[in-house]
């Protein structure tokens, strides 16, 4: 009964804390569908990587707030509007992530699990040889609550999103990538290193200050 008490308790604190959040309520009021929107937006604004015209692909999208941002980057700017939900888009976007996509306007959605080589394969079949400009993940596993087991999840992730990029992104593209500080994370740095000519780790003000997430950005390819 304690456990449930606790629970309730817990529930009710982030309950409150989210209804409370000026990115929650600012989402609303623009219209995205997560806060996470302005994680990416805060990237963005700080390395100027998301340019009308580009090829993006966006990892693990649902519920698709990031893709959102990317089709608003996209909108023309015309008689000095711009960043519009719907209409005329000027770039590329594909969006995939294993769970449901409510569909966005000019953004192409795969369904399936990036670890899977039949998805993979569909989402290099989308970009039909074209070279990608930047790469942004947002994906993480389902946790298990063994720090081990998770970190390892975490890892996997990454690496696949990694390697994706080595393969696809254009000699100067970018790849941003949630991690998690803890186990496993000063290996994930090292290998961004490796394949990245800069590498930067960002925790932008949109991202809880309680929550161990990190976003890793790695600019131009080594070895490209």
């Amino acid at each position: 009964m304690k456990t449930q008490t606790k629970s309730k308790k817990v529930n009710k604190a982030w309950l409150n804390d989210h209804v409370n959040d000026p990115y929650v309520r600012q989402a609303q009021k623009e219209g995205y569908r997560a806060r996470a929107a302005y994680k990416l937006k805060e990237i963005d604004e700080e390395l100027r990587l998301i340019k009308p015209g580009q090829v993006v692909v966006d990892l693990g999208a649902s519920p698709g707030a990031w893709s959102q941002y990317l089709r608003r980057r996209f909108a023309p700017k015309e008689a000095g509007q711009g960043g519009a939900a719907v209409g005329q888009l000027n770039g590329t976007i594909i969006a995939l992530d294993l769970l449901d996509f409510e569909p966005i306007e000019g953004v192409q959605f795969i369904q399936g699990d990036f670890q899977e080589e039949a998805v993979l394969a569909q989402l290099e079949q989308a970009l039909a040889g074209r070279p990608v400009d930047v790469v942004v993940s947002d994906m993480a596993p389902n946790l298990s609550g063994i720090a081990s087991t998770d970190a390892a999840r975490i890892s996997g992730l990454v690496e696949l999103a990694v390697d994706f990029a080595g393969r696809h992104l254009k000699p100067d593209g970018a790849l941003v990538a949630k991690v998690f500080h803890g186990s496993g994370y000063s290996q994930l740095v090292d290998l961004f290193k490796a394949n990245f000519r800069t590498v930067k780790a960002l925790k932008p003000k949109a991202s809880r200050d309680r929550s161990s997430e990190t976003f890793l950005v790695g600019l131009g390819l080594k070895n490209r």
